[in-house]
């Protein structure tokens, strides 16, 4: 499939395209005042030219934000990946409510692009669906959007959630709704996810295009020559089910040694999932005696926690300090940076 190959059922904000009307409408949106549009416009702008490949910005989560190649072909892979996968048909309602500066956002214009979907395309606010009743196949929301939008899902089918982690506290409030949620798995070098997993099951399903092993250290390694020609090796610390399955751990970086006890703060984090409202995490802070020490730290004005709170934690796993954080520091796709936000 080449990038100059429209669907004859795409149609963008209600109208189908040509490639002569697209290219206008993304001449249109690269005037318009709004960042989202523009930032579109720019999209479609690269995405019909002759080049092979369009620019990316990573996130910054593992490193330095750095600008990358993603190869237009590998777009089109990925993009078919994600669409056999949810078993998603031309003619299917979806909107595009991320910016389009991440490769999530630009994704989701391709699929719909590729594959004759009807895309709305909305301003990336925390509330995308507040002034909409339109029911909607598919969408796909970060993590802060999807905890602002509990009350309108109903309006969607299937929706899927990346950009960053689903917190366990926000998949608790998404079990008991009728639309189908995934949590994907996935980075900006394997252009979006490659793994999939239910809100509420233990384990990620690799996507058709995808195959998975680990290193020496437990990690993940990601073998997707459709999307990217070098195997990835990561830092996410999984339990290998099989080359299609995983349970995915914690990340390698996060992991706490304590007094030369290895504990896993997304672990943690699960089994305080139901006892603390807000946003928090669990990190380590360095320390004289154990090298290092658990500490909880919570996104609110401090307050006194339930004497139980921990109760269900190993000696090793209870907290030796709790701070309060008025707000998180974070990449700009949402991702909170641990190491920034410990006292």
């Amino acid at each position: 499939m080449h990038n100059t190959y429209i669907h004859p059922q795409f149609k963008l904000n209600g109208v189908i395209q040509s490639m002569d009307s697209l290219a206008n409408e993304a001449l249109r949106m690269q005037q318009a005042p709004e960042d989202y549009l523009r930032d579109l416009g720019q999209l479609i702008h690269d995405w019909l030219d002759d080049k092979e490949y369009i620019l990316q910005r990573t996130s910054g989560t593992t490193g330095p934000p750095k600008e990358i190649q993603l190869n237009k072909a590998a777009m089109c892979a990925s993009a078919e990946a994600t669409v056999t996968f949810f078993d998603m048909k031309p003619g299917s309602k979806a909107l595009l409510c991320m910016s389009t500066q991440f490769v999530g956002g630009k994704l989701m214009f391709i699929r719909a692009l590729l594959f004759g979907w009807e895309l709305d395309v909305v301003q990336p606010t925390a509330r995308p669906l507040a002034n909409t009743a339109t029911h909607y196949n598919f969408v796909a929301m970060v993590p802060m959007q999807v905890e602002n939008s509990l009350e309108e899902l109903n309006q969607i089918d299937t929706l899927i959630i990346g950009g960053a982690k689903v917190s366990p506290v926000l998949a608790q409030k998404l079990m008991n709704i009728k639309t189908r949620v995934y949590e994907t798995y996935g980075m900006t070098e394997t252009i979006t996810h490659i793994a999939a997993k239910k809100i509420g099951l233990p384990y990620f399903e690799v996507l058709p295009h995808a195959q998975i092993q680990t290193d020496e250290r437990g990690c993940l390694v990601i073998n997707a020559p459709a999307v990217n020609p070098n195997p990835i090796v990561t830092n996410d610390l999984v339990q290998w089910i099989d080359d299609r399955t995983f349970e995915w751990l914690g990340r390698f970086d996060h992991v706490i040694n304590s007094g030369g006890v290895k504990l896993f703060p997304e672990q943690i984090e699960e089994k305080l999932a139901d006892k603390i409202k807000a946003r928090f995490f669990i990190g380590g802070k360095p320390h004289d005696y154990f090298g290092t020490i658990v500490v909880l730290v919570i996104e609110s004005q401090p307050y006194a926690l339930e004497a139980d709170i921990f109760e269900g934690l190993t000696k090793y796993e209870k907290p030796k300090e709790v701070q309060f954080v008025n707000q998180f520091i974070e990449t700009e796709s949402g991702k909170v940076i641990r190491s920034k936000n410990i006292n």
